[in-house]
């Protein structure tokens, strides 16, 4: 009998789940979906078989993880791809925080659990959902390798220098505070990616990645090990995002509770909600921006121009860390799909060797590939993220080594 070769990966949200069904013979996806909604009346799964192209809907309450989870295992099960089947090796399942304890992924027993669920005071709105999941799919396939990836494991090789904070560390180690990074499976594979576009060996390769989406952030990558990122304790740190403030003086804090009379729990909404780009001009979708900029909106003028500014700095501050640097890559939703971003977070950097080709940079597409001019020091490079593809990929790898 020849061994199972796919993998079930999942994304457990608060009230949602993404999930896709991969064949690692040929890192192919069998199927893909998403559940939304949990909780409330108007639940809804959206899923796709991709060999048939087939796309079906189901509408209705879902009370919960453990429904939407049974009712993706019915979909499965139609098109011949059920969680019973003999071929599924594992379930990968994301995880926000993994803290310091979790530097690689991880088959989840009762010990991983319970460092799990300790982490939830610096993860709040991810890690108990990332449980939840993890649960409901072990009641589901009891026997079956459960693999937990974090997305902060990528980040921690960054050495102490970069992850610790400048304050007393008797009370940060008390706290666990230090940074931790996040996207790191996004970072990984971007990475790797990058180096692979290059013709080269990742551990040949020095790489600033620039994950852009509502979330986002930035990592210096040396040698396919992470040295730096932008995101600290908590994803508010960093870059200017579609609705946090990123990087702030923290006595900002202290004044809006002593003058402004904000308790914490509106001056944590303030920033993780309110902020960024959303914050800046009421929109945090960036082809709105754009739209508006285009047609001469101020307002969004100046938010564009502090989330470039803090871009470039980003860039620039990873480059002095990593001394040398091959490429400069942008990935996700904004880094992907944004040309007028990438050409202006590189404008003004030709000292460092970073140009972007005007024609290159217009062209959309899926694969990765490479903006910049022949004659260019340092490659810019257009990579799509698949982070679903990274926890299959890195799941698979580890059960076959069970």
């Amino acid at each position: 009998m020849t061994s199972p070769t796919r993998v079930l990966v999942l994304n457990s949200g608060s009230s949602s789940v993404k999930y896709q069904l991969l064949d690692m013979r040929d890192r192919s996806r069998l199927a893909v979906g998403l559940v939304e909604r949990i909780g409330e009346r108007t639940s809804r799964l959206k899923h796709t078989c991709v060999g048939s192209g087939e796309t079906r809907e189901q509408n209705g309450p879902m009370a919960d993880h453990g429904a939407a989870l049974k009712a993706v295992a019915g979909e499965l099960a139609k098109d011949g791809l059920g969680l019973d089947s003999p071929e599924l090796a594992a379930i990968g399942h994301r995880v926000v925080h993994g803290g310091e304890f979790f530097t690689e992924p991880t088959v989840v027993d009762d010990t991983v659990l319970i460092e799990i669920e300790r982490l939830i005071p610096v993860a709040p709105l991810h890690n108990p959902a990332n449980l939840t999941g993890i649960r409901t799919a072990q009641e589901l396939r009891p026997d079956l390798p459960q693999v937990a990836v974090f997305d902060t494991a990528f980040h921690t090789t960054m050495p102490e220098s970069a992850a610790r904070y400048a304050i007393d560390p008797r009370i940060a180690d008390r706290h666990r505070i230090r940074r931790y990074g996040f996207h790191g499976t996004s970072h990984a594979y971007v990475s790797r990616e990058t180096a692979r576009l290059l013709g080269k060996d990742p551990s040949e390769v020095n790489v600033i990645v620039l994950h852009l989406g509502n979330g986002a952030s930035a990592s210096a990558v040396r040698g396919g090990v992470c040295v730096d990122t932008s995101m600290g304790l908590t994803p508010l740190e960093g870059l200017v995002m579609g609705t946090r403030s990123g990087d702030l003086d923290p006595a900002v804090i202290f004044h809006l509770a002593r003058v402004g009379g904000m308790d914490m729990d509106e001056i944590d909404t303030l920033l993780n909600k309110r902020s960024g780009l959303f914050g800046l001009c009421g929109d945090n979708d960036m082809r709105e921006i754009r739209r508006r900029v285009e047609e001469g909106d101020e307002q969004a003028k100046l938010a564009f121009d502090i989330y470039i500014h803090r871009l470039k700095k980003y860039i620039g501050a990873y480059y002095a860390v990593l001394g040398r640097v091959d490429a400069v890559a942008f990935t996700a939703g904004v880094g992907e799909n944004a040309a007028a971003v990438r050409e202006a977070a590189v404008a003004g950097l030709e000292g460092l060797g970073l140009a972007v080709d005007a024609d290159l940079n217009a062209v959309r597409g899926d694969e990765a590939r490479l903006i910049s001019p022949d004659s260019a020091r340092v490659a810019v490079a257009v990579v799509p993220t698949d982070e679903e593809l990274e926890i299959a990929t890195q799941t698979y790898a580890l059960v076959g080594r069970e």
